[in-house]
């Protein structure tokens, strides 16, 4: 599956939403709603930032709350379901309010930068707009060996399986315009493995989608959340459903899009065609 060339019928966008789910991030989310929100007013992008408290125990839903009140452009929710990642941003899907959305973590490791070109990228006509940290322009810094090595395997394994050249499905942060959201459910990820169920399910249902590179750093404060022993056997369950839709449902969740409404002929023209 090779990236789609884009689509100037696509309606022009009104509203970015960013969710930021997070959970015990007291030391790095007030810094990191400052920044995005600096970065979003200074390149005049129309947003508002969705983050969604999944269960914190530290000061985080307090600063949340107080931070409300400087910046307007903040939406704090609480999950007051189960907790987990997939859960939480499926939680801050619901309440964003926005025609298009970008997944982002709490801890800075994103660059705010990178939201800004997600917003142009969208309106330059896709559906989806995929960042890789691991393409020309892109770039990590301070990721840890084991990890990196881990992500390098399971994109490779992803990359074979749907026959794409996405080659940075793991990685949460990316953008969607809100149909494909909406076209993608119901969600079955409850975990980190919700941030290969929503690209890998865009693919396969037909949206259109390109890539542009991303930075990624690794946190400064506080304990990632991420255990890869927890969660391999999550990610394959997830991977081996999108790819059972894939190859056997037969094109029966796959996105169709509307056709152009050819515009009624004015009567009054007619009449005068015919004298």
């Amino acid at each position: 599956m090779k990236p789609h060339q884009p689509d100037p019928t696509l309606p022009k966008l009104n509203c970015l939403s960013i969710v930021i789910p997070a959970r015990d991030e007291q030391g790095c989310i007030v810094s990191t709603v400052e920044h995005l929100n600096l970065e979003l007013n200074l390149h005049h992008v129309p947003h508002e930032i969705v983050v969604v408290d999944d269960g914190s125990s530290d000061r985080t839903w307090s600063l949340l709350t107080e931070l409300k009140e400087k910046i307007p452009q903040l939406s704090p929710i609480k999950n007051t379901g189960e907790h987990g990642f997939g859960r939480a941003v499926q939680c801050g899907l619901n309440h964003a309010t926005g025609d298009c959305l970008v997944v982002m973590m709490a801890d800075e490791s994103d660059d705010c930068r990178d939201v800004v070109q997600y917003w142009h990228k969208l309106n330059e006509g896709y559906h989806c707009v995929f960042g890789s940290r691991f393409i020309k322009g892109g770039g990590v810094i301070d990721y840890p060996v084991i990890k990196l090595m881990v992500n390098r395997f399971a994109n490779f394994v992803i990359r074979v399986l749907f026959r794409m050249k996405l080659n940075d499905t793991t990685n949460a942060f990316k953008a969607y315009r809100r149909e494909v959201v909406e076209g993608c459910k119901p969600f079955l990820a409850p975990h980190f493995n919700f941030t290969i169920e929503l690209p890998l399910k865009s693919v396969v249902r037909g949206f259109s989608w390109t890539t542009m590179p991303i930075t990624w750093r690794n946190r400064r404060t506080g304990i990632a959340k991420l255990k890869i022993r927890e969660m391999g056997s999550r990610y394959f369950f997830i991977m081996m459903y999108v790819w059972l839709e894939k190859y056997f449902s037969r094109g029966d969740y796959e996105h169709h899009p509307e056709p152009v409404q050819e515009p009624s002929p004015d009567p009054k023209t007619e009449e005068k065609s015919g004298e």
